[in-house]
């Protein structure tokens, strides 16, 4: 898939799927705008993909960005833990049951409380189903159906980010063939390094080239291998693992998670930080690794 390119009014602050009622008006100055899907892919079980996921999309929302988090990994469901309230339709029956119905009716959006000031989002299309209903979103007509939620939502965001399980299911495959980029979420471990070289050769297998790699650190609770060959490194969290995005609120570690949308997403992402703090300087560090 190629990025889907919306036409933005520079007049109109956010996205809008509705038409222009007066056809009449001069035509406004325009903007062209790319979104781009993102396959954050597990290389093995519990990588921290789905963190690392909430994450990245906390930091690009604190840039003012728009961001969907949509949840591939259906075995899992992770994503639904950090959302509150009901889910309901999820991920798996929007793809199943209720394959007509607009993507805006699995949408939960995540409570940042990022201020009045920043206009950004993070809206999130988590799974929570029932045995019956997962297996069912795993066959090849949901697999084709979750290709259009992501292009759906692609056009809606500015970012669309996919918790995306190891390259083993059919959920897997629509979203690594349908994002613009795959990135391997990997722990920063031996069975990490292991895991991450078999999900190359399965994207090679389906003609699919990892873009980057993100080495997880704090996983498994082995010892850590050297990341150095990661284009980007998430560090240990002390957080809840279903806890709010630490992102939101501390400015080092949103500082290192701008360093890890440069090198995995390929986006700049300016932070608003108080001067003299310990990321002070991550505008030019992400110039750094964008320029790499």
């Amino acid at each position: 898939m190629s990025g889907a390119t919306r036409v933005v009014t520079e007049s109109t602050p956010t996205k809008t799927d509705e038409p222009d009622a007066d056809q009449s008006r001069p035509a406004e100055q325009t903007t062209t705008q790319t979104a781009t899907a993102t396959a954050l892919v597990g290389t093995v079980g519990g990588a921290g993909t789905t963190r690392t996921a909430v994450e990245l999309a906390a930091t690009l929302a604190r840039d003012g960005h728009e961001v969907a988090v949509v949840d591939a990994a259906f075995a899992t469901q992770g994503l639904a833990d950090y959302v509150s309230g009901r889910i309901d339709p999820d991920a798996t029956t929007l793809v199943t049951d209720r394959a007509e119905a607009p993507l805006s009716a699995g949408l939960v959006d995540l409570d940042l409380d990022l201020g009045e000031t920043v206009a950004g989002r993070v809206a999130c299309l988590p799974a929570r189903a029932p045995f019956e209903r997962l297996a069912r979103a795993k066959t090849e007509s949901a697999a084709r159906a979750l290709g259009d939620r992501i292009e759906a939502a692609s056009e809606r965001f500015d970012h669309v980010l996919v918790d995306t399980p190891p390259v083993a299911s059919n959920q897997a495959l629509a979203a690594v063939t349908t994002a613009d980029r795959v990135v391997a979420v990997t722990p920063a471990t031996g069975r990490g390094a292991d895991g991450r070289e078999r999900t190359r050769d399965r994207l090679a297998d389906l003609g699919v080239d990892l873009d980057a790699t993100v080495a997880v650190q704090g996983v498994d609770g082995a010892p850590e291998a050297d990341p150095a060959d990661a284009d980007a490194v998430v560090p240990e969290s002390t957080a809840a693992a279903n806890g709010a995005p630490r992102a939101v609120d501390d400015d080092a570690f949103a500082g290192t998670m701008a360093e890890v949308a440069a090198a995995a997403l390929g986006v700049e992402v300016g932070l608003d930080v108080a001067e003299g703090s310990l990321v002070d300087d991550v505008g030019e560090r992400v110039g750094a690794v964008l320029n790499r």
